[in-house]
């Protein structure tokens, strides 16, 4: 069974292991963890349903209770704590367009507002039921998760929108395609979601972010049913599907989608090597991306998170092997490891080897030549359960993430990670805060900065902690010319900083788009555009 009040399968544990623990003291100091709320008191608090009755829709507590929060930090402060200020009224789980249309109309009707659940992963606030007068449904789309047609000459595979990610590739890899798209959240987030928040993979490099997966589909809206038609190009004007990408729900609700796909690779490997210093590796990333080379990934650590990626590890003969064997080359503590995955056929992946290893190591990297790199392939979807651990000792685990030229993203990077270590020190509070750059681009990188501090007894004091961390973050960010988000979207937590981004032009005419399909503002208010819903 899936968390109620944090990450995954109740089932699944990621142990800290005794030098993990050691690291962290030693770092921001000894966690002191607090009782959680027990589910059963949380239900007791959630108020009666305001909601009319309809067939599609459940008003159960417990079932409010699970649809109420995402997985940021403010969502685990409020969920562990009990202190949730809004749930929704009920959750309806519809099975096909018509249903979808139903629950539209009866929104309308009775001046409800509907917010789109997907697989629960949103990490900004996308799902969350707001405090007001409005009653909330949410509209749950997960069983709508079919693979509805497969034209395998064209390589395009339609799904419903509530399919999840292991359940959409498990449905295409006995007829030998692969979409290819793994966001951090694969095991729980689903293909709608991915289009509504504009999602990018860990292997997006290769195989691209959802806007290039993306091939069209169809939107139920308060106006009536949109089609987006599946072609292989268009100039006839503005390509809606562009408006409905990253637009959270807020101009319909996705019910199904055409993606484009391709057959299963020969071949996959992952590797890693090491970097006397970020600089050196990141100029060598750039010169793999910029000279073609066909990698399906590459995810360069600073110097914080390769010591603190092989601290919370548990393999100390890895920490021990790379602390006896790094200063050979003369790496000291400024070393940072890269992984790198790549895909295709046997003669793609043995030729991009060569190139990549060559340009490794002519940017002073030293290759290594054991199994790191797979290591690294078998747990990168369970590392998120060390962050339930983590909580559980104490400890409150947050990330960030925006994209930037390669003038700027380093030096940027290095701000931001200062800004979060130092943003206690006058409460005598230490910040743990590390990056890595992780989808790289000609033009530039995006820059993923986790950060972890010890929770306060009081979780309003948490939450005001992460309030301040995350607003000097944020401020570094724009002043730079960076995307206030890369792949995590809008949801409420960036709400504040887009019209900085899209300028007050852009956001106006994002407005006059929302209003035309939703005048009466049914359509998840509050999220992505900070404005009056029903003007």
């Amino acid at each position: 069974m899936k968390r109620w009040n944090g990450w995954g399968d109740v089932t699944k544990i990621y142990p800290l292991p005794q030098s993990g623990a050691r690291y962290l003291a030693g770092e921001v100091g000894t966690g002191q963890p607090t009782p959680d709320a027990r589910i059963e008191e949380v239900i007791a608090c959630v108020p009666p349903s305001r909601l009319a009755a309809h067939p599609l829709v459940q008003t159960e507590a417990e079932e409010r209770l699970r649809h109420a929060r995402g997985q940021s930090l403010p969502d685990w402060i409020a969920l562990r704590s009990g202190r949730i200020p809004a749930f929704p009224d009920g959750v309806a789980y519809p099975t096909c367009d018509e249903d979808v249309r139903s629950l539209l109309q009866y929104a309308s009707s009775t001046g409800t507002g509907l917010i789109p659940y997907g697989g629960g992963s949103s990490v900004v606030g996308h799902i969350n039921a707001l405090p007001g007068q409005t009653p909330v449904l949410t509209v749950d789309m997960s069983r709508m998760n079919a693979l509805l047609d497969l034209d395998r000459s064209s390589l395009i595979a339609s799904f419903g929108a509530g399919v999840r990610g292991p359940d959409l590739e498990a449905a295409l890899k006995p007829y030998g395609f692969i979409l290819g798209h793994y966001p951090q959240s694969y095991e729980y987030s689903t293909l709608g979601g991915w289009i509504a928040a504009r999602s990018s993979g860990q292997q997006s490099y290769r195989y691209g972010r959802i806007e290039d997966l993306f091939a069209g589909g169809h939107l139920e809206t308060p106006q009536g049913g949109l089609e987006l038609p599946v072609v292989p190009a268009s100039a006839a004007g503005p390509d809606i599907k562009q408006v409905i990408l990253g637009s959270e729900g807020r101009f319909g609700i996705l019910t199904r989608a055409a993606v484009r796909i391709r057959p299963l690779p020969q071949s996959e490997i992952f590797l890693a090597a090491f970097f006397p210093d970020w600089e050196s590796g990141a100029e060598a990333v750039r010169a793999i991306v910029q000279a073609d080379i066909q990698v399906s990934m590459l995810r360069l650590s600073n110097a914080q998170e390769t010591r603190a990626t092989l601290a919370l590890s548990g393999r100390e003969q890895l920490v021990d092997l790379a602390d006896r064997g790094l200063p050979i080359f003369g790496y000291g503590p400024d070393r940072c490891l890269l992984y790198y995955g790549l895909t295709g056929s046997w003669t793609q992946v043995r030729f991009a080897r060569r190139q990549t290893d060559a340009l490794i190591r002519s940017h002073r990297g030293v290759l290594i030549p054991f199994v790191i790199g797979e290591l690294w392939r078998k747990t990168r979807f369970t590392t998120p359960y060390l962050r339930n651990t983590l909580w559980e000792t104490g400890y409150a685990l947050d990330t960030l993430e925006t994209a930037l030229p390669w003038s700027e993203v380093l030096p940027t990077a290095l701000e931001v990670q200062d800004a979060l270590s130092r943003g206690f020190e006058d409460q005598g509070e230490r910040v743990l805060a590390f990056s890595h750059l992780s989808h790289i681009y000609r033009m530039g990188a995006s820059f993923y900065v986790t950060y972890i501090f010890r929770r306060a007894p009081d979780p309003d004091e948490t939450f005001r902690r992460w309030q301040v961390l995350k607003q000097a973050a944020s401020q570094i960010i724009l002043h730079a010319g960076g995307t206030i988000s890369h792949q995590h979207g809008v949801g409420v937590d960036h709400a504040p900083y887009l019209p900085v981004e899209k300028g007050v032009l852009g956001m106006e005419m994002l407005e006059s788009l929302r209003w035309s399909i939703d005048p009466e503002g049914i359509l998840n208010p509050g999220k992505l555009i900070e404005a009056e819903d029903g003007d």
